[in-house]
């Protein structure tokens, strides 16, 4: 992508810059105005970057660890890639074009209930009929929910050009880290702090290759080429992560994030003869598609974590139940 460019962008775009932060300040400034209160204290998971900062993930691994510590969290997702206005429980049964494919990937992940609709506000009220802490996706830039807990999460590799959409990869400057009680640094890469608060580590590694459409628990040996499929923001990490693990990558087959999987795009995969490895997020949407008697194989993710982050995370949490 461009925006990672060092180079400063075209005048044209900067101007654009310059009128998407207008409209982002305008649009905060409306939602603070008219703020509400969740009837079950909510932590926000967010990022000022367009995509690949490992909100998913991270959200899975903060469900955990508060169950742990004997919370009942309930996972909330706007539900993108779907049209669904008015929010609702995801099941098993749910597909990702009608709640959205982040949301399958959360209930599958995390055996939390989760609520997907865009009506975020609607859907903080039904949370709490499930759970007694909620966890909201992708809530940095949406500041009409209060929250107890504000964590933004910010590539390990940096910040491309550092300019706003569309010239760049920010939602928001970097000043607006300032409003994060936790900044978390995520991807193996050694980084630059940047900002004045202790910025952590967190990140999602390669882990094993598991066939997510079999009845047993197989994993795939790296004996043989195979044919790598992602529609992620960043599918160069997911190419690393293979080769990292000794796979061979015969054929590879990217397509856009969020993209919706076809019976074509299956067909064509099919006729690969490779095993075919995904992601994740692209196995939800393409289960549903999938033949039951051939494998899918998906990279599976493991977490390596700072000492103390979720501690961190905590502290901020009871800060607010004090002051509350």
């Amino acid at each position: 992508m461009w925006w990672n460019r060092r180079r400063k962008p075209n005048l044209l775009l900067r101007a654009l810059s310059a009128i998407y932060a207008l409209a982002a300040r305008f649009d905060q400034n409306g939602r603070l105005k008219h703020t509400v209160k969740p009837p079950i204290p909510m932590i926000s998971v967010g990022n000022i970057t367009v995509g690949g900062s490992g909100k998913t993930p991270f959200v899975v691994w903060l469900a955990a660890e508060l169950q742990q510590r004997g919370f009942n969290p309930v996972l909330l997702s706007r539900g993108d890639g779907a049209n669904n206005q008015a929010p609702h429980l995801v099941s098993e049964y749910s597909r990702p074009y009608e709640v959205g494919d982040e949301a399958v990937l959360l209930h599958r992940l995390s055996g939390c209930p989760v609520i997907a609709g865009r009506d975020r506000v609607a859907g903080a009220q039904l949370a709490a009929e499930y759970g007694d802490i909620l966890v909201l996706d992708d809530g940095f830039q949406y500041r009409q929910l209060e929250r107890v807990c504000d964590i933004v999460l910010v590539p390990a590799e940096g910040l491309g050009n550092g300019c706003l959409l569309p010239a760049g990869p920010l939602r928001e400057p970097v000043s607006a880290l300032a409003l994060a009680d936790v900044v978390v640094r995520t991807g193996s890469e050694a980084f630059k702090p940047l900002c004045e608060q202790k910025e952590w580590f967190w990140s999602a590694k390669a882990g094993v290759v598991r066939d997510w459409n079999g009845q047993g628990d197989v994993l795939l040996e790296a004996s043989r080429p195979i044919h790598v499929v992602t529609g992620v923001a960043r599918p160069k990490r997911v190419l690393n992560d293979l080769n990292a693990l000794g796979y061979e990558i015969g054929e590879y087959s990217c397509f856009a994030d969020h993209h919706a999987y076809s019976k074509e795009d299956v067909r064509s995969l099919l006729q690969c003869f490779k095993p075919v490895v995904t992601t994740a997020k692209d196995a939800v949407k393409l289960m549903p598609l999938w033949p039951c008697d051939q494998p899918l194989w998906v990279l599976e993710l493991q977490t390596d974590v700072e000492t103390g982050l979720v501690d961190a995370v905590m502290g901020v949490v009871q800060k607010h139940a004090n002051a509350g």
